[in-house]
């Protein structure tokens, strides 16, 4: 194993998040009218991809990637063999986990003699999404770290980490990142406040939920509409029995277009003894969810699914997702979810069969001995272990 680097600390002085997330927003406008007038000057197209990834990400506006393809389009039917238009569709695509595609478009902006850099980056960051050749990558990834010193090369460190189930590292990586930032910007800030606060609360074998708990309140303090945060520091306070702070957290970012808030509030409501306003949720949330795997199936399989195993009542439902989703990127986590969701659904058959496909690609890691599935029964239904 690669030795971390030792933690370095120091503060970052970021703008309100507030006005960063007007600005976003007042920004996009004006992206969006200069793409229209000129769609293939070079650099409107790529500034459109991460101002519209940045709305989505933080601020629940989920019709961005609607919006991405529409984009990725127009170039297509503008300009379709250069390399920047081949290289653009790959971005998009990655950006709604249309893997395949995305290799096949980055292939194609290779052969046209794309910047190599910015492809071997977006190759990188679709080898690990889908859980590819992650010891290689690795080494990679510390060497782009250290080259540049950058929080954009600091943060997919520690999310490969966390893959290999080294925390520890991951966490040193991720104040690494805090550390290494000098821009006023507090959407990064507020990102890796985030994976910190989902490294100790839902990746970590041994959740601790109140370190978690601080690293997502940061989250919030730097960027109050950051949606994703909201629900996941709702999921905590929930769950400590404090549903009025949960409620609190999660009303201001209602009207997003995330339907996770009304999933995560609708099980809050049932919790405070008012059903009817829980059941009209939860219908919302299925709506949403719904609406969005007919657009972009590959994108929310895992969070449709993680709805249905739950407060969604629908274990058929979650089992076909989570298989959309292993099928679609065969990471360590999306085997250990379709594994629980074929439980769950009563398909021990299924369960068996996933189980051994995780153990013949993942048993030999380190991340794999720290998983559910390293104890889990061959065959749920005897509990015996072969």
């Amino acid at each position: 194993m690669i030795a971390e680097p030792a933690l370095a600390t120091g503060p970052v002085q970021a703008t309100d998040g507030v006005i960063a997330a007007i600005n976003l927003r007042s920004t996009l406008a004006q992206s969006w009218n200069r793409f229209w007038q000129a769609p293939l000057r070079a650099g409107i197209a790529e500034g459109l991809i991460e101002q519209e990834q940045l709305n989505a990400q933080f601020l629940g506006d989920l019709d961005a990637y609607d919006r991405l393809e529409q984009l990725a389009g127009h170039l297509v039917r503008m300009d379709p063999e250069s390399a920047r238009t081949a290289l653009i569709e790959a971005q998009v695509a990655a950006s709604t986990h249309r893997f395949v595609f995305a290799r096949d478009c980055l292939a194609r902006a290779t052969q046209l003699h794309c910047p190599a850099l910015a492809a071997q980056r977006l190759a990188m960051s679709i080898d690990q999404a889908c859980g590819v050749s992650l010891e290689a990558l690795l080494e990679q990834r510390w060497g782009h770290a250290r080259e540049t010193g950058r929080l954009e090369d600091w943060v997919p460190l520690g999310s490969l980490l966390v893959d290999l189930g080294e925390f520890e590292a991951a966490e040193r990586a991720y104040c690494r990142a805090l550390d290494a930032y000098r821009d006023v910007s507090p959407f990064a800030v507020a990102w890796v406040c985030f994976l910190l606060g989902m490294l100790w609360g839902e990746r970590a074998p041994r959740p601790q939920h109140a370190r978690a708990a601080r690293w997502y309140a940061k989250a919030i303090e730097d960027l109050p509409g950051y949606v994703k945060a909201r629900v996941h520091l709702a999921e905590i306070e929930a769950a400590e029995g404090r549903c009025p702070e949960a409620r609190a957290l999660l009303l201001p970012v209602l009207a997003s277009a995330d339907p996770e808030v009304s999933w995560r509030l609708g099980d809050v409501s049932m919790a405070q003894g008012r059903p009817a306003e829980a059941q009209a949720l939860s219908e919302a949330a299925r709506s949403g969810f719904e609406r969005l795997l007919a657009r972009h199936p590959l994108a929310f399989a895992d969070h449709a699914a993680e709805f249905y195993a739950g407060s969604g009542n629908d274990a058929r439902r979650a089992f076909e997702l989570t298989a959309i989703d292993l099928a679609n990127r065969p990471t360590l986590r999306a085997f250990e979810k379709a594994h629980a969701a074929a439980i769950q659904a009563g398909e021990a058959l299924e369960a068996t069969s996933i189980l051994a496909a995780a153990r013949r690609r993942w048993a030999s890691t380190p991340a794999f001995l720290q998983s559910p599935l390293a104890a889990a029964p061959l065959h749920p239904e005897t509990g015996h272990a072969d």
